[in-house]
């Protein structure tokens, strides 16, 4: 088997710099090589995985098809890529001490005194080579979270010390992302924070092979040249990030700065093919030369943070650009919605997607969103909790039973129209416990959602513990315009529902989102979307 090279990205100066975007655009350009990449994260805190945290600490979480609840720069790996991820491309300090004390309980270590080094630095090794191990790729990127001189990143520093030693440098290199501010007193690009920051990482010993540097202005020749004597990298390993309007531009800067060819010699690989980016520079053509502009609410009760609907926002972008509209998101509120103002803030919408959630807070303003985006007949799109608040409205205001509601929001409601799943009644522990991953959905013939997909049977990934009661099945379904679409073959769960009478009214138990990738925009989105635009047509005067 030749050999896996593997490229380490770590972070200095500060958190927030875009690791994940700079791993997914190199891994973008790799793979428009012909070579086969994929890219794991490896996050410093101490949470076995992100899917106890709140969103506003960590974003979104991800959700992979094995059902893992991992961090959102997973999403970006599939998005740029349009490739699978799994459990094993997420690990948390958490997870690998977990794994460590296991062992130590059954006996493996022989009596050993348990320590980091070399301990959970072996753990960490083993596990960053995991993928390796599997024969499916030729580069593995490992993402490390955190910023370095971080008490709790330095295991993670060591085990990378120690693989570039065991590995070869030939092997395994290191790109550092940091951070170039402009004091605008002095009117100058300062390039000290950086200085620090790979000396920290030397101090560790590793030394940067490649210095990405995220900047707000262009840095002259002479910067890159300071940057490149006293960081101890060549010229052109010095790669300028600049701010720009997309992510999806930061493949094609990352091209025009070499990053892909500074790898590659550093790793002493030779292009598999010619680098074929067609498809991505179509996207990005329709992308920024809409013919058209739709505005779509967006209701939910962390809008204030964009990262808690990460997989969301992106999933419009790619519909839009393949409708070829630019689509304008206007966040709502849902706590700050009701009645009363709810025709005033959502009269201009031309489409409204009610985000996925937990807990009671905000509940019925997302009620009174769908509940007048149905009666106006504006396109609606309803998401996990969204397409459990629209059974809820439907059954308070068309089939008049007003304590329609969840057991999570109302435990005794005299009709639990949405209740807990039957198989989560007993579980304790929150982490890692709902019905999570991929999981089969029969859709009905002639439906919307078949038609969209245009198959019989689609297979997407859930996160939820509350389900619609099928006791009410035949009272709800039976009586009105509000029809299941899509059931769950093994538990007859109900996944998918629509509204016969409105001109797009669905509401998935599922989370779409998180398989909608640039290359392959989910279906479901691109329906919506062009529903949008189909309703601002009728709208416009002629």
């Amino acid at each position: 088997m030749p050999d896996i090279k593997y490229i380490f990205v770590t972070g200095g100066v500060t958190s927030s710099l875009g690791k994940g975007i700079i791993a997914a655009s190199l891994a973008k350009l790799l793979q428009a090589q012909n070579f086969k990449v994929t890219i794991q994260k490896f996050d410093p805190y101490i949470n076995v995985d992100p899917g106890t945290l709140n969103p506003y600490e960590h974003g979104e979480c991800y959700v992979t098809d094995d059902g893992a609840e991992t961090d959102l720069d997973l999403g970006h790996y599939e998005r740029f890529l349009n490739i699978k991820t799994s459990q094993a491309n997420n690990v948390t300090t958490g997870r690998v001490y977990q794994s460590v004390i296991e062992k130590e309980r059954r006996g493996e270590f022989l009596g050993k005194t348990v320590q980091v080094v070399p301990h959970i630095t072996n753990e960490i090794k083993e596990r960053i080579q995991l993928l390796g191990k599997s024969g499916d790729f030729d580069i593995i990127i490992t993402e490390i979270g955190g910023t370095v001189g971080d008490i709790e990143s330095l295991p993670y520093i060591e085990s990378v010390r120690q693989l570039i030693y065991e590995l070869g440098e030939e092997n395994a290199m290191v790109i550092h992302l940091t951070l170039i501010p402009y004091l605008s007193a002095a009117g100058e690009l300062k390039t000290k924070p950086t200085q620090h920051s790979v000396k920290t990482l030397m101090e560790s010993g590793i030394k940067a092979d490649v210095l990405v540097c995220r900047t707000e202005h262009e840095l002259s020749e002479d910067l890159r040249k300071k940057l490149a004597l006293f960081c101890n990298v060549k010229a052109e390993a010095v790669i300028q990030s600049i701010d720009l309007d997309t992510i999806y531009d930061v493949p094609i800067k990352m091209l025009e700065e070499g990053l892909d060819r500074v790898v590659l010699e550093k790793l002493l690989l030779t292009p598999k093919s010619k680098l074929n980016l067609d498809h991505w520079k179509s996207f990005l053509e329709k992308y920024k030369n809409p013919k058209r502009k739709v505005k779509i609410g967006l209701v939910g009760k962390y809008v204030e943070l964009q990262d808690s609907y990460k997989s969301i926002l992106e999933a419009l972008i790619h519909a839009g650009a393949i409708n070829e509209a630019e689509v304008e998101v206007v966040s709502i509120h849902s706590e700050f919605l009701n009645q009363i103002n709810a025709q005033e803030q959502l009269k201009n919408l031309h489409g409204l997607i009610v985000a996925p959630g937990f807990g009671g807070r905000g509940i019925e303003g997302k009620i009174d969103a769908i509940s007048y985006v149905r009666e106006n007949k504006i396109p609606f799109f309803g998401i996990c909790l969204g397409m459990q608040m629209a059974v809820i409205e439907y059954a308070r205001n068309v089939l008049m039973h007003p304590n329609a509601n969840s057991t999570e929001i109302d435990k005794d409601t005299d009709y639990p129209v949405i209740d807990i799943m039957e198989s989560q009644k007993e579980v304790v522990d929150k982490g890692g416990t709902m019905r999570l991953g991929a999981w089969k959905c029969d859709l009905a013939s002639g439906s919307k959602v078949a038609e969209v997909y245009g198959k019989e049977q689609i297979t997407e990934r859930h996160r939820h513990r509350f389900e619609f009661n099928n006791q009410y099945k035949s009272e709800v379904f039976e009586k009105g315009a509000l029809k299941v679409s899509g059931i769950n073959p093994e538990t007859d769960l109900v996944e998918i529902v629509e509204n016969k009478d409105h001109p797009w009214f669905v509401g998935v138990q599922f989370h779409p989102e998180y398989k909608s990738t640039v290359s392959n925009p989910h279906p479901l989105f691109v329906a919506f979307i062009k529903a949008s635009i189909d309703y601002l047509s009728q709208q416009q005067p002629n």
